[in-house]
């Protein structure tokens, strides 16, 4: 969905500011896709992982560079968690009632404490909530 979109947003009539700034960075920005039924293409900045996903994440984690932002899929969410691969979480709630959905923190045996780092809510209502976890 995001490959179909964002390379070329830039270049779209009426294209805001936003989306050419966001368009310039994830043509730029390396990807993994973690996905059991996608695999590698050769094409791009694509990178998917089916197997092995803590190993692989750890590898990447650990060659420095930049930090490893994700978007979307509740359930990599899960698999992440109960490995301790997730540093931070960027939660972005919307003022909107769904009734239902996928739980964002699923299957973890023991708690993980979390602590407030910032908070910010937007003209639209949106609150951006960014939590680290305490690592003991």
């Amino acid at each position: 969905m995001m490959e179909g979109y964002w390379p070329t947003a830039a270049e779209q009539p009426g294209a805001t500011k936003h989306d050419i700034e966001h368009s310039r960075w994830y043509r730029d920005v390396d990807k993994i896709v973690l996905s059991r039924t996608k695999q590698n293409n050769g094409a791009g900045k694509v990178r998917f992982i089916a197997e092995n996903i803590s190993r692989e994440i750890n590898e990447r984690k650990q060659s420095g560079g930049k930090n490893i932002i994700m978007f979307g899929s509740p359930s990599a969410i899960h698999s992440l968690l109960r490995e301790r691969l997730i540093d931070e979480f960027w939660l972005f709630e919307n003022p909107i009632v769904l009734g239902n959905g996928i739980p964002l923190f699923k299957g973890i045996d023991e708690p993980q404490e979390l602590r407030l780092l910032t908070t910010k809510t937007f003209l639209s209502g949106v609150n951006a909530v960014h939590y680290g976890f305490v690592r003991k």
